[in-house]
């Protein structure tokens, strides 16, 4: 809190402001991966707003097609070196070339660029999220740490992921009375009596004079909210609406992801964080999914099993994770902030790190579900194959600056996408 001028204090330096009181909602931007791609030729969309037709795989997600922006084209060049799992995975959020032989480095991906600035309003900058444990060995010349994160806090940091839900509970809600909940003055109080005790007589009596002031004004604001005339965006929810997780893993997979899922989106509806990653399943895995009855074939083994024929229980786990994202959305876009809902003030990255299993990384699955606060046009299929800029990062450059975060380079790109 901000004192005023005393004759006893001296004063040096330049002010610097403080956060801005937003009037309307935040902006969030999230990143949700699944491993592997997806079934050929089923990540597919056509046609525009209500009249927009889907691909199986993205099924789940049609009731939302109308704040959907579905990207054809768009790769990681860097991603094409090595031509294994990991080798497409540890930059799919930066764009940055990956060292081999075991050694660790990657770049900043842009959850973390986003977390380094805008992400400083808020308890938690980034909530980085898992649902499968990191694999620490390395596969043909490559980490399969690469495999395991999507966000990088830094070339050689991976941010680390948090598996367990009450653990990510915990950091979201854990000292939910915090100082910002409490009266300003007595959240300093302390501060202030010592305060006190080192200034003249006439600076007691211009704290005293100014501390009643900041206090009718807390009584003014308290009345004008009971009578529900407050101005301003709060978020809709104070505090969590559901209990906390048991300890440890929950050992059944769909549960273990809805939880996360839930997870996500209270930490979007209590502000706790506007920026966050979730990673449902590891590139390279070797998940099963007894929920679909599908207990004897790993993850990865299924990514291959669409070489020129339909696999079922390939699409199947794929619409399991669109049915993830789908869920998200639903309770994103049923919480509403003014006349825009949480999801239209969201932009949700729902992406792989390559086109399908056969390690096809020369075109991406992309798509991004909400509208950015107004800011992006949805209910489109933008198809860049052909044109000059098609990089990831450009995509990138352009989310950031919705943010406020302008960027001359990202990764291997310092030019904008065109539309978005």
């Amino acid at each position: 809190m901000a004192i005023p001028w005393l004759e006893s204090m001296p004063v040096w330096g330049t002010e610097r402001g403080g956060a801005k009181v937003a009037s309307e909602a935040p902006l969030r931007f999230a990143a949700i991966f699944s491993g592997s791609g997806f079934h050929v030729g089923h990540w597919t969309a056509s046609g525009r707003g209500s009249e927009m037709t889907v691909g199986a795989v993205l099924k789940p997600l049609y009731d939302y097609r109308e704040k959907l922006l579905l990207i054809a084209g768009l790769y990681n060049e860097e991603a094409l070196k090595g031509n294994i799992h990991s080798s497409q995975t540890g930059n799919l959020l930066s764009g940055a070339p990956l060292s081999a032989g075991g050694e660790i480095r990657s770049g900043t991906s842009i959850d973390q660029m986003l977390a380094q600035t805008y992400g400083r309003s808020t308890k938690v900058p980034s909530l980085v999220l898992g649902c499968e444990k990191v694999n620490p060995s390395v596969h043909k010349n490559y980490s399969m740490l690469y495999s395991s994160h999507i966000s990088w806090s830094s070339p050689t940091t991976p941010t680390p992921l948090e598996l367990y839900p009450a653990l990510a509970f915990d950091r979201l809600f854990k000292d939910v009375a915090s100082k910002a909940d409490q009266s300003v003055l007595d959240s300093v109080l302390e501060d202030a009596q010592s305060l006190l005790r080192k200034v003249s007589g006439a600076d007691q009596q211009r704290l005293d004079e100014y501390f009643n002031s900041i206090r009718e004004v807390e009584q003014r604001i308290e009345r004008a909210g009971q009578r529900g005339e407050l101005q301003g965006w709060r978020p809709t929810l104070e505090e969590p609406n559901i209990s906390r997780p048991a300890d440890g893993l929950p050992q059944d997979i769909a549960e273990h992801m809805r939880l996360m899922c839930d997870i996500f989106v209270l930490a979007f509806q209590t502000d706790a964080t506007r920026l966050c990653t979730l990673k449902l399943i590891n590139d390279h895995s070797y998940m099963v999914f007894p929920n679909l009855g599908i207990d004897r074939t790993g993850h990865h083994e299924l990514s291959h099993s669409d070489r020129g024929k339909e696999s079922p229980e390939w699409l199947s786990v794929n619409q399991f994770c669109s049915e993830q994202v789908a869920y998200i959305a639903r309770k994103l876009d049923a919480t509403m902030e003014g006349e825009r809902s949480v999801l239209d003030n969201s932009m949700i990255l729902f992406c792989s790190s390559m086109m399908s299993g056969i390690h096809d990384a020369t075109q991406l699955p992309v798509m991004i579900l909400g509208r950015g606060g107004g800011q992006l046009e949805t209910g489109r299929v933008l198809d860049y194959r052909g044109k000059s800029n098609r990089k990831m990062c450009s995509l990138y450059l352009s989310l950031m600056d919705k943010f406020g975060v302008r960027l001359e380079k990202f990764g291997d790109s310092n030019e904008r996408l065109e539309e978005i």
